[in-house]
């Protein structure tokens, strides 16, 4: 059972209270019991030094003195502290998650896919920090570090879509990570040429033709 603090921020002062985080999350998302997550049923100013709120700030910047409902709103809105079991998970996830994408995209000088084990541990040998953007931007800037010791590449299609006018501000932003140019033509349509790792087209065309219901042209160009 991992305590933590969720604190939020009004004006100069700092709200806390003491929690217990899996249950914090459940009311975070609006599933949960209050009284389960609380640690304490107190609100703080500081919960490591055992600073409580007098009530008549609570009511003055929450609207009420309740400590349930204060709690409620400062786990909700405010920010929830991450255990850090909960943070080392999340980064295993990322990971895994661009690891996956190397796997599926990447190959030796021969043509060859490289296993998880080798890619992992270049990856530890270049220090990589991940972070929490999409593991598909990640891909290309671990993939470009990775070339300083091993011998790696990215499988890459060169494609060039026409996107009907009525769909174009869907999906653009789905465009944006492998976009070379686009052409916006006289009828509002978008012809885009985009570069794509070749392990990633399925999923990419299966957004695009989610939101298009398979109106998108495509073409293969010559990389």
């Amino acid at each position: 059972m991992a305590i933590v603090e969720a604190k939020k921020r009004i004006g100069s002062k700092v709200y806390e209270v003491s929690v217990e985080f899996d249950e914090a999350m459940k009311v975070k998302k609006g599933e949960g019991d209050i009284a389960s997550a609380l640690n304490s049923p107190n609100v703080f100013y500081d919960a490591k030094k055992g600073l409580k709120a007098s009530n008549e700030d609570l009511k003055d910047d929450f609207g009420t003195d309740d400590v349930y409902e204060v709690a409620k709103k400062i786990i909700k809105e405010g920010e929830l502290q991450k255990p850090q079991e909960f943070r080392d998970a999340e980064r295993e996830k990322r990971v895994k998650q661009v690891v996956d994408l190397i796997l599926r995209n990447a190959v030796d000088q021969h043509g060859k896919p490289y296993t998880e084990d080798r890619i992992r541990r270049a990856i530890d040998e270049v220090h990589y920090s991940f972070d929490n953007r999409p593991a598909e931007q990640q891909m290309k800037e671990v993939v470009e570090k990775l070339k300083v010791i091993i011998p790696i590449s990215l499988q890459i299609k060169r494609l060039k879509l026409t996107i009907p006018a009525q769909y174009t501000g869907q999906v653009y932003g789905v465009l944006q990570d492998y976009k070379e140019k686009e052409d916006w033509k006289n009828n509002g349509d978008l012809e885009v040429v985009i570069s794509i790792p070749a392990g990633m087209q399925l999923d990419f065309f299966d957004k695009l033709n989610n939101v298009t219901h398979g109106a998108v042209q495509s073409e293969e160009l010559a990389s």
